[in-house]
């Protein structure tokens, strides 16, 4: 059965989805922040971010030829900077078309979320492991949460 059919018989009234709504919101939200973040790299630049990168090494103390930090500033350079900015572009350009999709009850849109979220769920587990905190809950939380609803609206969908 096609898309549109499936979506067809399935309730296409927008008061019978908040939960769908809902959660095209939250990635609508963050794409619209991918988005800045994509814009702020490309508008600071290379040498601003170094500039920044060397004031939290003097402000912290940090040692700049260790770990993260030493990668870091070997790493930005304008190369490096359109490829981050075009990778999060990218994931902000996805985050948009799943909004779209939830908001006109889509199913592709529905799998799409249901995956991408589930995906990120071995990583919040391991985060809440390494870093227990009410951020690491919460993150972990709100991912289940989309993977529950969309599944059950995929599984509603079937049946």
């Amino acid at each position: 059965m096609t898309d549109a059919r499936q979506d067809h018989h399935y309730n296409p009234d927008p008061h019978a989805h908040p939960g769908l709504h809902a959660i095209a919101i939250f990635e609508a939200t963050k794409g619209l922040l991918a988005l800045l973040a994509a814009s702020g790299l490309e508008i600071l630049g290379p040498v601003s971010l170094q500039r920044w990168l060397h004031e939290l090494i003097n402000r912290f103390q940090l040692d700049p030829h260790h770990g993260a930090i030493d990668w870091l500033s070997r790493t930005i350079n304008p190369d490096s900077v359109h490829l981050a900015a075009a990778i999060v572009l990218g994931y902000a350009v996805l985050r948009f078309v799943e909004a779209w999709g939830l908001w006109r009850v889509r199913t592709w849109a529905s799998w799409l979320g249901c995956i991408g979220a589930a995906v990120y769920l071995p990583f919040d587990a391991y985060a809440l492991f390494k870093h227990p905190g009410w951020l690491s809950v919460t993150v972990l939380l709100v991912n289940l949460v989309v993977v529950w609803a969309l599944a059950r609206d995929l599984f509603k969908r079937r049946h």
